[in-house]
């Protein structure tokens, strides 16, 4: 079953709202975790889902019939950033972003996300998108394979799995997730203890393909412009790339409003170890006040 991250805690920035949310827009339907506990907690609320995974919403279209049929919810294939073209002039009490890759799409070992699952070296999470990881490992340069994943990897000495992933290509080019991640285990020298090192080389590559950092910057003030007065951005970040981005994004726009909660907030100890892919979550929060000027 899939846990929804932080919910107890997003509900309550919810709650504490001058007046109950009337339209909630989830920019990350995912498996409507989030949404489920938004059309729950307001029972008279209309909620809006995005994704830009099929695979997501046709899980949707299975699951909340109910809530489809009579209007209560709608699902929209599409990427957050896309938001004007998607739902152009629409305004909401509430704009909730869940920035995590959802658990279905980690654990299908099909969609390439995952270093311990062999699946096809992909990691697109709109496959209808071009860049596969397995193009960037194929086709870049060893300087431009170094920067990714020293820049959006955070890996301090990447030359030498570099070096080895110009070697291997040489033979055959890279399919498999698990080509890509024995080769990392090798070249790392890994024991299998402590957390695997293609952890970070495959978090760049999904970076990169799916541009979720550009997509982040570029979509927070979108976000933003879409709420009402008194609206609430509520945001999931799993990462510190992210959060910071976040972060800036949410203090440099204080002439629009205010940043609810000053100090981001982590999830509780009992939810990190009931629920161990919630360790690395971080909650932000901001509020609409004023017009744009």
């Amino acid at each position: 079953m899939h846990i929804p991250v932080m919910k107890d805690e997003i509900l309550k920035m919810m709650e504490e709202m001058p007046s109950p949310p009337a339209r909630i827009l989830d920019t990350t339907f995912g498996r409507g975790g989030h949404t489920r506990a938004f059309l729950d907690g307001w029972p008279e609320a209309q909620v809006v889902a995005l994704d830009q995974d099929q695979a997501a919403l046709d899980h949707g279209q299975e699951h909340f019939k109910a809530e489809l049929e009579s209007g209560r919810l709608q699902l929209i294939h599409s990427n957050f950033v896309h938001l004007d073209k998607a739902l152009p002039n629409q305004q909401f009490d509430v704009v909730f972003s869940d920035l995590g890759v959802s658990s279905p799409q980690l654990d299908d070992a099909e969609r390439g996300f995952s270093f311990y699952h062999d699946g096809p070296l992909d990691m697109r999470m709109d496959q209808s998108q071009g860049l596969t990881a397995a193009d960037i490992v194929n086709e870049w340069s060893a300087n431009e394979l170094a920067d990714l994943f020293f820049q959006l990897g955070e890996v301090r000495r990447p030359q030498k799995v570099v070096a080895r992933i110009l070697e291997a290509r040489e033979e055959k080019p890279f399919e498999r997730t698990r080509e890509l991640s024995i080769l990392i285990e090798r070249a790392e020298g890994w024991r299998k203890k402590g957390h695997h090192p293609a952890t970070k080389y495959f978090l760049a590559l999904r970076l990169k393909v799916n541009r979720e950092l550009d997509v982040i910057e570029e979509a927070l003030p979108v976000f933003m412009n879409a709420l009402n007065h008194e609206g609430r951005l509520i945001v999931l970040t799993f990462h510190s790339l992210e959060d910071r981005i976040v972060k800036w994004g949410m203090k440099n726009r204080t002439e629009l409003g205010r940043l609810v909660n000053k100090k981001v907030i982590p999830p509780t100890r009992e939810e990190q170890l009931k629920n161990p892919r919630s360790r690395s979550a971080k909650l932000r929060v901001f509020e609409r006040l004023k017009e744009e000027q």
